[in-house]
Formats: structure tokens, C-alpha cells, sequence
């Protein structure tokens, strides 16, 4: 479990999700590097329909708490092992919802904050049943810096977001580029299956993403929320 601020409150939030729903290919600009990261499902065309994945509650840490590329990983000999980050929106769910319309989304929302949806590619493409492992080995899903709630934050569709890698700015980008909107992927969520509070949808990454390294700091950024930062360790080089 994570412990974060709220935003503007003297209280904290215990992020204890029974369930992570991200989304894939939301960023019409990183549908159009998708195959520089060469993972099954992406293509060159717009989804029809948001693309969901999970990722496993054993994937988040706090700020400033290690990525950890596991030791394991070495045993496949992989030509070009590459763990990517990703810059996220991320949704906390306030309340109970099933099937809500989107024009009703608003009200299932406690708050906001950021998460870096760090990938495995070379288990995301390899593996036969999909992205689910290379998508939730432990400290894969860093979250924070803080919880912003609705009433604070905005416009949650007009936040810049953006990602430095050892200071350098690799994505830039601005939650109004996402394809699915906000209300729409809570109704198709909570259509296909029952939100509770405490969970988290992950809305997607813009272009930009690539691979981390040993002694790396990442940092996720968005407007009105903060800058999540963690540093990265190699177990291999621990």
C-alpha cells in the first residue's frame, strides 16, 4: 500500500485499489510510434473502443521508492531487454459504479493523480496471453506525488503531462490529445466490470516512451497535480 497527501487537506489516502484498469494506444501521437516498441496489439489504427489491460496491485510504490528491474529477467538472454516508462493520468474511483453513463462519470471520481505504467516489452510481446506480465512485475507502477480531488483540479482534460529522464523532457504532451475521454472510458470501465473505491484506471501515455536504466531518475509530471520521481535499480547491478 501507498500513503499520499490530498492536495489543499490536512488528511492523507491510502492507495489499496482491488483492481488497476489501464489503458493502451489513447495518445493518437504514441499509436504512431507503436511499432518502434514492437508489442503485440499495437497497430497503426485508432481503437474503436478503449483497449484495457490490468495491472496486478503488487506494481505500486510511492515516490521516491525504487523501480526495480528484476533479477529474473536475465535468465531470458533477451537481445535487447528494454523496461519503458510511461507518463499517466490516473483516475481514483470515489464509489461503488456499474454501468454508469458517462454524462454520470464525474460523480464516481475521489480524485487524481499521476502513475508511470513502467513495461516489460519483452514480455509484453512475447508472451501469448498478452501484456499481463510484462505489465506487473513488482514497483512497476509508481504513483503520486499526491491526490488532487475533482473540485481542485480543473480541467482534468486540459492538463499538460509530461516526463523527464534524468532531467531531459521525453514526453510532452496534454491530456486534451487523449482519444477517449475521461467520462467515456469510466462508462465503458464500469460497463465491463464493477468499480469500487479505491480503483484505479490509467489512462493512457503519449509518444515518447523509452527504455530505462540502471541509476536512471524518471520523473512524471502533470499540471496541477506534481512531479512523481523515482529512481531506478538493476537487481543484476545491486
Amino acid at each position: 500500500m501507498v500513503t499520499l497527501p490530498v492536495a489543499g487537506r490536512d488528511v492523507s489516502y491510502t492507495v489499496n485499489p482491488s483492481k488497476i484498469i489501464a489503458l493502451g494506444l489513447n495518445y493518437r501521437e504514441h499509436i504512431a510510434e507503436s511499432h518502434s516498441v514492437k508489442v503485440r496489439g499495437f497497430t497503426d489504427e485508432v481503437p474503436a473502443e478503449p483497449m484495457l489491460f490490468p495491472k496486478t496491485p503488487n506494481v505500486l510504490i510511492g515516490p521516491q521508492e525504487p523501480i526495480v528491474i528484476p533479477r529474473f529477467l536475465k535468465r531470458y538472454d533477451f537481445d535487447e531487454p528494454r523496461v519503458d516508462y510511461e507518463a499517466e493520468l490516473a483516475v481514483i474511483i470515489g464509489k461503488r459504479c456499474r454501468d454508469v453513463p458517462a454524462e454520470n462519470a464525474d460523480a464516481c471520481i475521489f480524485g487524481y493523480t499521476c502513475l508511470n505504467d513502467v513495461s516489460q516489452r519483452n514480455l509484453q510481446t512475447g508472451d501469448r496471453t498478452g501484456w499481463f506480465r510484462g505489465k506487473s512485475l513488482d514497483t512497476f507502477g509508481p504513483i503520486g506525488p499526491r491526490v488532487v480531488l475533482p473540485q481542485d483540479i480543473g480541467d482534468p482534460q486540459a492538463l499538460f503531462i509530461r516526463c523527464r529522464l534524468n532531467g531531459k523532457t521525453v514526453q510532452d504532451s496534454n491530456t486534451r490529445q487523449m482519444i477517449f475521454k475521461l467520462p467515456d472510458i469510466i462508462a465503458f470501465v464500469s460497463a465491463n466490470f464493477t468499480l469500487i473505491p479505491g480503483d484505479i484506471i490509467s489512462t493512457g501515455t503519449p509518444s515518447g516512451v523509452g527504455a530505462l536504466h540502471h541509476g536512471d531518475v524518471v520523473e512524471v509530471e502533470i499540471e496541477n497535480i506534481g512531479t512523481l520521481s523515482n529512481p531506478v535499480i538493476d537487481e543484476c547491478r545491486d
